[in-house]
């Protein structure tokens, strides 16, 4: 299932949120699957024959209820955790571990204690295959990611000095370090209050945007990935798969109270219901 969603009321013709020229896959799921042991039925599917395609230039929001496999889908995307079965590509070549174009954030900021700011900042640049680099071409990386989320003053802090919503903009500073062309992202902001957590989604539609970079971001918020996504995808049942999936061609910033928007969340949260056992 497939639609195409316009919510936002604008007096000149939406444009397509991905170029036709960027039409291209640069990290593709093909029919992935995997099972994890159970004491009582030896193995369960989690996923099973699960495709996914991320375009370049696209965010797409990942919804769905706890167990349907998203953020065991989104450790293979990065390369975390290997697929038992199909293959995870990332601009067509196979993907077998971590690699330097892409970055993953954390729902928990994940931040080391003995380290500042932009010690914290600057780790993301020691992991391997990471291009070498010289001392200031280090700092300069670190610089820019501080600024990009608005830390440049707190470089020294330690992170029992940090409030949550400054820490989770460390750990996207991190991510932002490493220059990626594809952000993956697993309920970053669920431990946030609701207005930092609106700051934070404005700040990483922003960043994304400046990036020109591809994100897929997991989430429980439809609030949020209606106000974040190019694409929704909705995935439910045992073993998961994709139930829903919507295109959202409207221009950011998107107002989430509109009418169309009211009758999306709706829409989902039909097909949600259907996921939830009886």
């Amino acid at each position: 299932m497939r639609t195409s969603v316009d919510f936002a009321i604008t007096g000149a013709p939406l444009q397509p949120a991905v170029a036709d020229d960027a039409m291209r896959p640069i990290l593709h799921a093909d029919r992935v699957g995997i099972r994890y042991a159970r004491h009582d039925t030896g193995s369960t599917a989690i996923l099973q024959d699960f495709s996914l395609e991320l375009l370049a230039g696209e965010v797409v929001a990942l919804l769905g209820p706890s167990g349907v496999g998203k953020s065991s889908l989104l450790r293979i995307l990065a390369g975390l955790q290997a697929a038992q079965t199909g293959q995870v590509r990332l601009y067509n070549q196979p993907l077998n571990g971590p690699h330097p174009r892409t970055s993953f954030v954390f729902q928990d900021p994940c931040l080391l204690p003995w380290l500042n700011v932009a010690q914290n900042v600057a780790f993301g640049l020691d992991f391997k295959h990471q291009p070498t680099m010289t001392k200031a071409q280090r700092q300069d990386r670190v610089n820019r990611a501080l600024a990009e989320v608005g830390l440049s003053r707190s470089a020294t802090l330690f992170p029992s000095e940090l409030s949550g919503g400054m820490a989770q903009r460390v750990a996207l500073a991190r991510g932002l370090a490493r220059q990626p062309e594809v952000l993956l992202l697993d309920e970053p902001f669920s431990a946030l209050d609701e207005v930092t957590r609106s700051d934070m989604q404005v700040l990483l539609r922003d960043v994304i945007t400046r990036h020109q970079a591809s994100a897929i971001v997991v989430t429980h918020d439809i609030d949020e990935a209606l106000i974040l996504a190019d694409r929704i995808v909705l995935i439910g049942g045992a073993p998961g798969r994709t139930i829903g999936q919507w295109t959202i061609s409207t221009p950011h910033p998107r107002d989430p109270l509109s009418a169309d928007a009211v009758a999306l969340r709706l829409e989902i949260l039909k097909l949600l219901r259907t996921q939830q056992p009886h």
